[in-house]
């Protein structure tokens, strides 16, 4: 067995491949819409399909305890697989909104086989410094999350290089799938369950602990997902709004994501003499605050202002996530560890869509104040983290 070092880096990278899979559809959404006649809530429908498929099997995979009953990495490379295939179907010419939705949802369905499990596999070789392997990992899911923006800047305006996007993505995932299987065996840590227990989901939430810190990963989740699918709509509404304004919508559509990876890492080692829930509090605190203060910042005629606010925020957004994680994984009996984590998630993506939705709507309506809603989901993640216990 190689060392857990040596584990780390390959898990971080076949995560970030894996998950590159989960934005595709939004970086080519503008190629979408002319290819395949789509109308403007395109983008809330296929991001919530994506997010529905994710939360379905993220409850199949909890309620028969796969990732603790069976070998995670073969989970993992299995999952990988046909994601690659299903989003490899974006690409075809026949497809129309009804095929992208259920190409989307399957894409989805296979990520519960990824971003879970990862971490069911870092769980199962970290027991000390969990915080940091998990900042690591999360990391990765957020510049794979980003990554399809940045393919999307080297393409052009012809037919073929949208489509290599979503190829790209797709040979990814099945190298990141791959090199788990081959190369990532079971944990030290790694507590099997010999069989299938039907009240193991049930027992999740009994202790106290798990709950708070599951309730602070809700509210979390209500912002987080739907903040990265408008963020190039943040950017394009801009640019609508002040004609002068001249940025790559794109590339920093990356960057805005994709600079919350740094966050993660951080946040672990912070988080090392800050404390877990703490740090996670801090990010939350400051995430909720970027939400009411965004019209404000949208409204002013300065790019550099809003690019530098946006950045800000994606740095926030997403910093407490693996920490939450963290603290669930910590307080999860040991053997329905990978259980708790599929489950909590399981929820958490449920929450985005109803917030993608919700805003998606509202965001026709009121463009500019919409996004300020957010602010509800750290308010509540807040007070359901320090909520007292009862005595």
């Amino acid at each position: 067995m190689q060392p857990a070092k040596q584990i780390l880096p390959l898990i971080v990278f076949s995560q970030f491949c894996c998950t590159s899979l989960w934005f595709a559809g939004n970086a080519v959404m503008p190629e979408l819409y002319l290819n395949f006649n789509l109308n403007n809530e395109a983008l809330g429908h296929l991001t919530s399909a994506v997010q529905f498929g994710f939360i379905l099997g993220t409850l199949i995979f909890a309620f028969l305890s796969l990732a603790d009953r069976f070998p995670p990495s073969k989970l993992f490379f299995i999952s990988a697989v046909f994601g690659a295939i299903f989003n490899l179907g974006i690409v075809l010419e026949n497809n129309n909104l009804s095929t992208l939705l259920l190409l989307r949802f399957l894409t989805g369905f296979s990520l519960a086989g990824i971003y879970p499990v990862g971490m069911k596999i870092a769980a199962d070789y970290y027991d000390k410094g969990l915080g940091k392997s998990l900042g690591y990992l999360v990391g990765a899911l957020v510049l794979g999350t980003a990554f399809p923006h940045f393919l999307k800047t080297f393409t052009g305006t012809a037919e073929l290089p949208w489509r290599w996007v979503i190829i790209a993505t797709s040979i990814f995932a099945f190298l990141g799938g791959l090199l788990i299987f081959l190369f990532v065996p079971n944990g030290p840590f790694r507590e099997a369950k010999g069989k299938f227990k039907t009240d193991a989901i049930f027992s999740v939430f009994k202790n106290k602990d798990l709950r708070s810190a599951a309730f602070g990963y809700f509210g979390h989740m209500w912002e987080l997902y739907t903040f990265w699918a408008f963020v190039p709509i943040i950017l394009t509404s801009y640019k609508i709004s002040f004609l002068d304004s001249n940025f790559d919508i794109p590339f920093w559509s990356f960057i805005t994501i994709g600079i919350g990876s740094l966050s993660c890492i951080l946040g672990g080692y912070i988080s090392e003499f800050m404390g877990v829930k703490r740090t996670a509090a801090s990010a939350l605190l400051l995430s909720g605050l970027c939400c009411v203060v965004f019209p404000f910042v949208f409204l002013q005629p300065s790019a550099a202002l809003l690019i530098v606010f946006l950045c800000f925020w994606g740095i926030f957004v997403v910093a407490d996530s693996p920490l939450f994680s963290t603290l669930v994984a910590r307080n999860a009996p040991p053997e329905i560890k990978g259980t708790a984590l599929t489950i909590v998630n399981s929820i958490g993506f449920a929450i985005t869509i109803l917030s993608i939705q919700l805003i998606t709507y509202l965001n026709q309506i009121e463009p500019v104040y919409s996004l300020s809603l957010l602010a509800v989901g750290p308010a509540l993640g807040l007070r359901g983290l320090f909520q007292k216990k009862k005595v």
